[in-house]
């Protein structure tokens, strides 16, 4: 097995609403906003090639939406989701499997693009299923007023029209191969793939742990639905990444794409940082 970080954009959001009840006198430490309090993410994403797959671990915002939706999250830099493929020495049609943690825009956006003249979408991948659960599914087609915003229908309509939509049972053997972390307190049943690299067990962190700022305890996402859910299941995580020496993969740091954690006296902290070019 191999893996390869695909980075898919990059863009701003309100560094209130990522660390929730953290002061900005704190969190602008590690995560500095600019002067509409705006701070720098990345949709990092991540391709897994197995003896027979070729599995993409989420595909960012895409570019479906319009002028005026973007302008809100800011796109900066210029990084995007098949040049990045294509980057890894895969082309799109190599694709046979795209793993989505949840279905918020910013982590299942890039599976369609419009065609050439701008009247239907077309798959990215067009030789690949779609992965999600029925539980998650179900919770972002019916969506509550606070996620409602999250669930795009441009993002999920083509994806159950397109007849490639395949569910994950937890509990379950998966015919990915993944382990896969169920996590509750982002959104419903959030998956979140671990796998065995280089002697090293590598978990995507997904929206569990965005950036290396929110590896405190404390530091959760206002985007949160259940902020105290999050709370029980970052201290477990944290506890076995810790004891285990877990390298976690940040689908939304900046410029950090792994890291590692330990116990320290003030709980669980960064241990250290590391570049991908480390482990090739």
């Amino acid at each position: 097995m191999d893996l390869f970080p695909i980075v898919a954009g990059r863009f701003k959001l309100d560094g209130g609403a990522m660390f929730g009840v953290v002061p900005k006198s704190i969190w602008q430490r590690t995560n500095p906003a600019d002067e509409n309090n705006l701070i720098d993410l990345c949709a990092r994403c991540l391709l897994i090639e197995s003896s027979d797959r070729l599995i993409l671990v989420d595909t960012g915002m895409g570019d479906k939406q319009s002028e005026r939706f973007f302008n809100y999250y800011k796109p900066w830099g210029g990084d995007n989701l098949v040049d990045s493929v294509i980057g890894a020495s895969f082309h799109p049609n190599d694709v046979t499997d795209v793993l989505l943690t949840h279905l918020h825009f910013d982590h299942c956006g890039g599976c369609f693009t419009w065609n050439a003249d701008r009247t239907s979408f077309v798959p990215v991948f067009p030789n690949a299923d779609y992965w999600s659960n029925e539980s998650h599914w179900q919770w972002a087609t019916q969506p509550n007023p606070r996620e409602k915003a999250s669930f795009l229908k441009d993002n999920l309509n083509p994806i159950q029209e397109s007849g490639r939509l395949r569910f994950i049972e937890k509990g379950k053997d998966n015919p990915l191969g993944l382990d896969l972390l169920f996590v509750d307190g982002h959104t419903e049943k959030q998956m979140l793939p671990m796998v065995d690299w280089k002697g090293e067990k590598l978990v995507f962190m997904g929206d569990l742990i965005p950036t290396v700022g929110h590896i405190p305890l404390p530091y959760v996402m206002g985007y949160d639905v259940r902020p105290l859910q999050t709370l029980v299941e970052k201290s477990a995580f944290l506890d076995l990444a810790a004891e285990n020496n877990y390298l976690l993969f940040l689908e939304h740091d900046p410029n950090t794409p792994l890291v590692r954690v330990h116990q320290t006296e003030k709980g669980i902290r960064l241990q250290s940082c590391h570049q991908w070019n480390e482990f090739i």
